[in-house]
């Protein structure tokens, strides 16, 4: 798959996700395969007015590249002064614009899956983004509003005309939010629209999952979101399965050596009372399905300090090796 100079042997892309995919959590999923990872949404308002903290979402280096960039608003010169900056200052691989998120104070905001309902706005927003940065443009969207405008197609294509590069797509309606099964059946009509790169995105927990996706819609890659959950080795196992290569599922030890090792960077990069605080989802996610993994969640909770939470991992782990 190719989109614009960046090339990709197998469209293996970590998904953009709030409070998950930060510095990282994408160091991990890089270093397990997978070919780009996009950033948490960064408003565009709040880079207009200088917000520091939403800056600092931004920050990529080699060991997260290629890496794009995601914003989300509905002001399209605003969005566009703020691709302007991130680009000049960050130098990201893409431009994601999310028109795809559910959230409540998202759509609220005219923003999001909100864009879905608007396409001559959206269209503009695109339009204004795309003329002023060099990067790719990518713009990911769900099938539709809900069950009765699932405009995806529609949709796809007036961005495609816009100047979008690549476009990804959740394969749920705003109204269906996270649940139930994604539509497999408009992935495969978006990608059959539409001249460019197309990516799916949902429901995408095993390799199966991927190569599925994969052949059924035809799309060029997958977008792995929920299921990088605690499973960054997700990549590797896609990556095997779409070589024809055996893939071994990681240990006990090894899972839990990953989690220290995400506890150690998030402290690293936000201090150890934050750091702390951000990890406790990780490493629940971590030991899902380990003995004792309930109690050590609580435990891990109730904790203040980084040799507390490696105390209580190791405690796992010895536990867990006794089975």
């Amino acid at each position: 798959m190719q989109i614009k100079n960046l090339k990709f042997d197998k469209g293996i892309f970590l998904a953009p996700m709030a409070g998950v995919t930060d510095y990282s959590m994408r160091v991990l999923c890089h270093r397990m395969g997978a070919e780009m990872s996009v950033t948490e949404m960064l408003s565009a308002k709040a880079l207009h007015y200088g917000d520091e903290k939403t800056e600092d979402l931004a920050k990529f280096d080699a060991l997260t590249s290629p890496c794009s960039i995601q914003i989300f608003g509905h002001e399209p010169d605003i969005m566009a002064e703020a691709a302007a900056m991130l680009e000049k200052r960050f130098q990201p691989h893409m431009i994601d614009v999310n028109m795809g998120c559910p959230v409540k104070k998202i759509v609220s905001n005219g923003e999001g899956s909100a864009l879905m309902k608007d396409s001559v706005l959206a269209e503009e927003i695109v339009k204004t983004v795309s003329s002023a940065i060099k990067a790719p443009l990518s713009v990911k969207i769900r099938a539709g509003w809900d069950e009765n405008s699932k405009n995806a197609v529609y949709f796809a294509l007036r961005m495609e005309k816009a100047g979008a590069d690549m476009i990804t797509v959740h394969g749920r309606t705003k109204s269906q939010m996270y649940n139930p099964g994604i539509d497999l059946d408009i992935i495969k009509d978006v990608k059959s629209a539409l001249s460019v790169p197309v990516l799916g995105n949902g429901d995408i927990y095993t390799a199966a999952d991927a190569v599925h996706m994969l052949e059924y819609t035809g799309c060029d890659g997958v977008m792995v979101a929920r299921g990088a959950y605690g499973n960054p080795w997700i990549f590797k196992e896609i990556g095997c399965a779409l070589e024809g290569k055996e893939y071994n599922s990681p240990s006990v030890a090894e899972r839990i050596a990953v989690a220290k090792e995400h506890l150690s960077m998030l402290i690293a990069d936000k201090g150890e009372y934050t750091g702390i605080r951000e990890a406790r989802k990780h490493l629940a996610w971590y030991l899902k399905g380990m003995r004792s993994a309930a109690t050590a969640r609580v435990d891990i909770n109730h904790s203040e300090s980084a040799d507390e939470v490696v105390s209580i991992l190791d405690r796992i782990l010895t536990e867990n090796e006794k089975m």
